[in-house]
């Protein structure tokens, strides 16, 4: 299922933006250098919001124990996260951003 999750210019190049939509599974959308890239944002070590913590040069640290995720592929880059993230196929329909969900 794809579906409209937030308009481009709410995500400028290096920042992020958590999405959080009814019956749909909590997302992080991020803008890395003009290419949108959307994972869970749940880290996978401990249940925290990834979007609390640091994001440079598409890498995402996890508020809680500095475990680090590569946003463009999920994996896991820093102890002590070892699990990678679920990551969602992202398009640009004009101004709309549209994450693929899967079917419930």
């Amino acid at each position: 299922m794809r579906k409209a999750v937030a308009k481009v210019e709410a995500v400028p190049p290096g920042e992020m933006l958590p999405v959080d939509i009814e019956g749909l599974p909590p997302i992080v959308i991020f803008n890395l250098d003009g290419e949108l890239f959307a994972t869970s944002n749940i880290c996978t070590h401990a249940v925290a919001r990834l979007s609390d913590g640091f994001f440079e040069e598409g890498v995402i640290e996890c508020p809680l124990h500095s475990g680090c995720f590569d946003v463009r592929t999920g994996e896991a880059t820093e102890f002590p996260c070892e699990i990678p993230l679920k990551t969602y196929n992202v398009e640009v329909d004009g101004d709309d951003i549209l994450v693929e969900f899967d079917e419930a």
